[in-house]
């Protein structure tokens, strides 16, 4: 058979077709959605989700095992303190239940690969995503024997976890707070250092950090006191605010809510 340059050209039209079609298909593929802005250093996106000068909306993104989901009034309580401290009016909350780790502790790597394999939203556009885990084990840093409960902790721009079962054990010894006093608490004093408190991304108007403590307030009663970070320490201040008839729930002082408007906040 004799080689024809026309039967060529034609083959070569109906493969570029060919092709062309196979690429119009893939198109239609999920796209790859990209994470690089929500894995950066803790502080990072302080004025990012005070202000709405690049997003204007939050989709807080809430992963938790069958028994370890905050109470509803919880999540209201921590929208009310969003809108109060930050621009954003237009905020989400998504639930996510995963199959929890077997772990009786939890390791920072744990919470990073559970992050890593559970977590479905991230920025896009105008939205600017948070992602919090509520555990169901403890922190592999607790120390029994000193008395120091991890409550929750942030590690990245976007990330969090608050240690819901050493809540709900501090919450069943005690008479007097609820479940709902202690998550409200931790979720709002966690959520302060991805705002960027103290000097964690918001630089400060004038000096108000603890000295002995790294990144939390030095001003008695502050939200962003360095109590709220351990259980004993954080039951023992919530329950002298009850007895003394204040609020239970400690609110940010003039220092910080003074670095939160200078950098962006309400």
């Amino acid at each position: 058979m004799k080689f024809s340059p026309k039967i060529f050209l034609y083959a070569a039209i109906a493969l570029g077709f060919m092709a062309a079609c196979s690429s119009d298909d893939g198109g239609n593929e999920t796209p790859t959605v990209s994470k690089t802005a929500n894995l950066q250093g803790t502080g990072d996106s302080a004025r990012d989700i005070l202000s709405n000068e690049d997003f204007d909306r939050l989709l807080i993104q809430i992963a938790h095992s069958a028994n370890t989901k905050p109470t509803a009034t919880t999540i209201n309580n921590f929208s009310a303190f969003l809108r109060k401290h930050t621009f954003k009016s237009n905020i989400d909350i998504e639930y996510l239940q995963i199959t929890p780790p077997s772990s009786n502790a939890l390791a920072l790597s744990d919470i990073t690969d559970l992050e890593k394999e559970h977590r479905t939203a991230y920025n896009n556009g105008k939205t600017l995503a948070i992602y919090i885990y509520f555990a169901n084990a403890p922190s592999e840093d607790d120390d029994e024997d000193e008395g120091t409960f991890t409550l929750g902790a942030v590690y990245r721009n976007t990330s969090m976890v608050i240690y819901q079962n050493t809540l709900q054990k501090f919450d069943a010894a005690s008479a007097s707070l609820s479940i709902t006093d202690l998550e409200t608490a931790t979720l709002n004093h966690e959520f302060g250092h991805l705002l960027g408190l103290v000097d964690l991304g918001t630089p400060e108007v004038e000096p108000h950090e603890d000295n002995e403590a790294d990144n939390h307030c030095n001003v008695e009663g502050c939200l962003m006191r360095a109590e709220l970070r351990f259980g004993n320490a954080m039951a023992k201040m919530l329950t002298s605010r009850m007895g003394k008839g204040k609020p239970v729930i400690p609110e940010l002082d003039a220092a910080c809510q003074a670095d939160l408007r200078a950098n962006g906040g309400r």
